[in-house]
């Protein structure tokens, strides 16, 4: 039985906990209290020596990395299939985790969190800004790979759209909402309204 050690609020979590209800896998979830540190515990620490959520485990086996585990997941459970069949496709995909993490998920760490955890009067709205313009920048190349297609890679819902759901979700607190590209806006939509991202809405 996988052993899925993650918290609601991260976005790296979420991601794994979309795939695993969109494959459908049984695993035990286990929460990982990050406002008491229970990441810093040495019971913890052993399985995830940089304190970090998610963490897989599976009779003796552990990931700690998400796209690693996504990946992973779908070599062990591959219906549905959400990585198209071949090399191609498959290197696809994982460049737009790569890019995903790299392009988004860094500039979004800078927003989110002193948006959501900070009062305003704390902010440093130099690195905010910076970060929404790497965003924004992001967002324009997205956009142009999303002209006539619905999904990120051969049109059809992949990991590489999974990897960005947690962030798009925050969206309109990174940018301007006025100013997100059309096709990106159309992609943000209907991939949140897929039920394993209302499931997983964090704080819910």
């Amino acid at each position: 039985m996988i052993r899925l050690h993650a918290h609601p609020f991260s976005t790296f979590s979420r991601r794994v906990k979309i795939a695993m209800l969109e494959k459908n896998i049984p695993h035990e979830d286990v929460f990982v209290d990050l406002a008491k540190r229970q990441q810093r515990t040495p019971e913890y620490l052993a399985l995830n020596p940089y304190a970090r959520v998610p963490t897989l485990e599976e009779d003796g086996f552990v990931l700690y990395e998400s796209s690693a585990i996504l990946m992973y997941l779908e070599d062990e459970h591959p219906e549905p299939a959400l990585v198209p069949a071949g090399a191609k496709g498959r290197a696809e995909v994982d460049m737009h985790l790569r890019l995903c993490d790299a392009q988004m998920a860094t500039p979004a760490g800078t927003i989110i969190f002193q948006k959501r955890f900070f009062p305003e009067a704390k902010w440093n709205l130099e690195s905010i800004g910076k970060a929404s313009a790497e965003i924004a920048k992001h967002l324009a190349i997205l956009d142009k790979q999303l002209e006539g297609v619905d999904f990120l890679v051969h049109d059809r819902y992949t990991l590489a759209d999974i990897a960005y759901i947690p962030f798009l979700h925050f969206l309109p607190l990174m940018v301007d909402p006025a100013s997100v590209p059309a096709n990106v806006a159309r992609w943000s939509a209907e991939l949140l309204a897929r039920p394993s991202s209302l499931e997983t809405v964090p704080g819910q």
